[in-house]
């Protein structure tokens, strides 16, 4: 822990890192690139699929350019809050959460989307999918540098490894889907448990007490940083004043606000939250099919999720977020002169690897990931956010002994992707 400790005050020495904290010229060919392919997508979503599809991916560009310029991590906040007791971005998370769930609660209490249809929050069970999904999930993100958010945004950004974790998070989320009757149906669980719906607070005693938790964390992690006498993180380059919305970091809270109105603009247009790893498994059973696999017959596709199988990828409202993730981060690393293509190395290949099939498998059974279980989840009142958060945290712990087995026993540049 002493080599994180000092490795993680002088991030900056990392070459991969100092090219992300500093200022390049702007690659304005990029940029361009980047804002006709956005302009070709939403004219596309706009001729097929209904209006929620087109507005979905202004909200998924404004996600990934939000990402990006505040280096906003899940996997980083976790690993450092573990590893050295640095709790700045954990912090930056109850901010976060903290504005979701005061604009979450109107919402679904109101019930409806802005186009009239049903408003619902993720709230799932609890058993034992969740805590092994979770679990498995902590430590592949802390192996394959990334969450679900930071794997799409790192994409964005070109970094290379961040490719292979993306692959085989798509392949693990498939074999997900394929497994998940057996781990909802034949192992033990408790029913959904909401704090506005399941205990009679209503949605606004539920959100005094959201508050309360999330104050209570934010002070735990003050305590533990002045016990642990904690490094504080490195300081990112940017433009000044106005500038900075367009080139450079953002400061943490203010990437905190943004997510947590971007993810309420989410739930009031498609009446779900914000969420990522129902795609992956989407796509890879898409493909799976085009070979040959009878998907259609795994218990995952009846149902609702029949409907999805046999629909046009566009017409999923979690892909058309993704994608818009993926380019708003591509536009944002290119303004500031940031995209190019890293080095993989025979490490962090195999670390890229595991840990995307860890997380995709995991984000399944644990009724998805960092942003649809953990942040989705709690901003929804649910019980399993909260403890998807713990295991996922208990899964961090974890991986930092497996890091070093992959050459990865000190912070790198995931501490500046996710």
């Amino acid at each position: 822990m002493t080599t994180l400790r000092v490795q993680l005050v002088n991030e900056a020495r990392d070459p991969i890192v100092r090219d992300s904290l500093r200022l390049n010229d702007p690659q304005k060919i990029l940029v361009a690139g980047g804002a006709i392919v956005s302009f070709l997508m939403l004219v596309y979503l706009l001729d097929t699929q209904h209006i929620s599809q087109s507005l979905l991916l202004g909200i998924g560009l404004l996600l990934g350019y939000t990402l990006f310029h505040a280096r906003f991590g899940f996997t980083s906040a976790f690993r450092r809050l573990m590893s050295v007791g640095n709790g700045q971005a954990m912090r930056s998370h109850m901010l976060m959460l903290a504005i979701a769930v005061t604009l979450f609660a109107p919402i679904l209490a109101f019930g409806t989307t802005i186009f009239g249809g049903p408003v619902a929050g993720y709230v799932a069970p609890v058993g034992v999918s969740l805590f092994v999904g979770a679990f498995v999930f902590g430590i592949g993100m802390q192996l394959g540098g990334g969450c679900a958010s930071g794997t799409l945004y790192a994409v964005g950004g070109g970094r290379s490894v961040m490719f292979i974790t993306f692959i085989f998070f798509i392949v693990g989320a498939t074999i997900g889907a394929y497994h998940l009757p057996f781990w909802t149906e034949e192992l033990p669980s408790f029913e959904p448990f909401s704090l506005a719906t399941s205990t009679g607070l209503g949605y606004s005693g539920a959100w005094m007490v959201s508050l309360a938790l999330f104050g209570l964390i934010a002070w735990i992690t003050l305590v533990v940083e002045k016990r642990t006498k904690a490094p504080k993180m490195a300081p990112v380059s940017s433009e000044k004043g106005w500038k900075r919305i367009f080139r450079g970091s953002w400061p943490l809270f203010a990437a905190a606000i943004v997510l947590g109105v971007l993810n309420a603009l989410t739930l009031v247009t498609r009446g779900q939250p914000w969420g990522i790893t129902s795609a992956f498994s989407l796509w890879g059973s898409k493909i799976a099919n085009a070979f040959g696999v009878d998907v259609a017959s795994w218990g995952y596709w009846q149902g609702a999720n029949a409907a999805a199988l046999n629909a046009s990828i566009f017409a999923d409202s979690t892909t058309v977020l993704n994608i818009g993730i993926i380019i708003g981060a591509f536009i944002a690393s290119a303004a500031g002169g940031l995209f190019k293509f890293t080095t993989i190395t025979k490490g962090n290949f195999a670390a890229s690897v595991i840990g995307g099939l860890m997380m995709g498998y995991g984000a399944r059974l644990a009724f998805g990931c960092n942003i649809g279980a953990y942040f989705g989840g709690i901003a929804s009142f649910s019980l399993h956010g909260y403890i998807w958060g713990i295991l996922a945290m208990a899964g961090t712990f974890l991986a930092l002994y497996l890091r070093p087995l992959f050459g990865l026993s000190v912070p790198k540049s995931s501490d500046s992707v996710c």
